[in-house]
């Protein structure tokens, strides 16, 4: 069952923005919660029930992250229930001017990495019966906004592809997938690139109320895309 059978969710990008309050939230409602950072740090939050965190050194680029991360997570907590990959990097580049190391980079941080960290809790979260893996996408997964958006928008669509293979990979198993598609989030990726005021966008603790509810949802609901805007569209 696990620590004291507790469910249990790996969240990557977890130090700040998006993946800190998902990761609060979780542990808030009961969870046992392993973050992946790249400089692994203790929130003060988990001076609740310490023994429900567990972190990790997680670097996206690194092929066998994901294997050792989840290696960790069940000697820990005996079982995977919930994958939230979050980590993402942003290059405002357009898809012509974007170089190779660049792409190469987006793609795999964005795409790659939370392939690998979603096949490497399979059998965990296939055992679990309801199994969860929400990968953040972007509205940029939706349509192409902007030609500096450009080259983002292919990782993210390619995410967003990614969240319906997972779907029909591990139907079968009670694994569901969920491509989370917010606009723009006040977090540090979000200010860098445009002069909204942080009140006028999407919260990450808002972001987190979302995703809880796509993880709760039974078998028999699930939600392949999610999107969530701050600002009014023509489409997305």
């Amino acid at each position: 069952m696990g620590l004291n059978g507790h469910r249990t969710a790996l969240i990557s990008g977890a130090n700040r923005g998006i993946g800190a309050a998902v990761a609060k939230r979780l542990f808030d409602a009961g969870w046992a919660v392993s973050l992946g950072m790249r400089v692994p740090e203790m929130p003060d939050w988990a001076d609740a029930a310490p023994e429900r965190v567990h972190l990790f050194a997680y670097e996206a680029m690194q092929a066998d992250a994901g294997t050792a991360w989840a290696a960790e997570v069940t000697d820990r907590f005996g079982r995977i229930d919930a994958v939230v990959a979050n980590a993402g990097i942003m290059v405002p580049q357009t898809i012509v001017d974007v170089t190779d190391d660049e792409m190469t980079q987006l793609l795999e941080i964005n795409v790659q990495a939370p392939r690998r960290l979603a096949a490497a809790c399979w059998d965990a979260l296939g055992a679990a019966g309801k199994g969860r893996v929400i990968l953040l996408g972007s509205l940029s997964g939706k349509r192409v906004k902007s030609a500096k958006s450009g080259s983002y928008s292919v990782s993210k669509f390619a995410v967003i592809g990614m969240a319906h293979a997972l779907r029909h990979a591990g139907f079968d198993k009670g694994i569901r997938a969920t491509a989370v598609c917010p606009g723009f989030v006040a977090t540090d990726m979000a200010m860098a690139i445009t002069d909204r005021a942080a009140d006028a966008m999407t919260q990450p603790d808002d972001l987190a109320r979302v995703i809880e509810m796509l993880i709760d949802l039974p078998n028999e609901a699930s939600v392949a895309e999610f999107c969530v805007n701050c600002q009014l569209e023509e489409s997305f």
